[in-house]
């Protein structure tokens, strides 16, 4: 039976943004990839269907990322099996202070370089005890956006 992929829920208001984040990361054949635009869509999919690791946009109209973040770490039983790491433009202390306040296991600045999201990923993978493939392939080559 081949290993289990890690699952992955991008959460990003830019559907470019969320493309260029789910390309790379599919690149590796090492993950499970899906795509939520909006807070709402990103709670649904997480009761429909667990995920190991949500890249968390802060900054979307309706539920902002903080807000789904909250709302998602406080559900008993299965917010200790998801790490979440928010993605923001966002790069004062106070945000990073509101990003762990808020429940979020890690935190990156956009614009994004896509080797250390593939890092972060690969290190909240790791945190994940039990069950879940810790991917090593390097991701294929993708030409860098401008802003991601």
């Amino acid at each position: 039976m081949p290993p289990q992929l890690l699952r992955i829920l991008v959460v990003d208001d830019n559907h470019d943004n969320a493309e260029i984040v789910r390309k790379y990361l599919e690149s590796t054949n090492d993950f499970a990839v899906a795509v939520a635009h909006d807070g709402d869509e990103a709670i649904a999919m997480y009761h429909e269907s667990p995920f190991d690791v949500i890249l968390l946009d802060v900054m979307m109209p309706g539920r902002d990322g903080w807000e789904v973040c909250r709302t998602i770490k406080s559900e008993p039983g299965r917010a200790g099996r998801t790490r979440v790491i928010m993605l923001t433009a966002r790069d004062q202390l106070s945000d990073r202070r509101v990003a762990l306040q808020s429940g979020a296991d890690d935190f990156l600045e956009k614009p994004l370089e896509l080797a250390k999201l593939l890092t972060a990923v690969r290190r909240n993978a790791a945190a994940l005890a039990g069950g879940v493939k810790i991917p090593t392939t390097p991701a294929a080559p993708v030409t860098p956006p401008t802003q991601a």
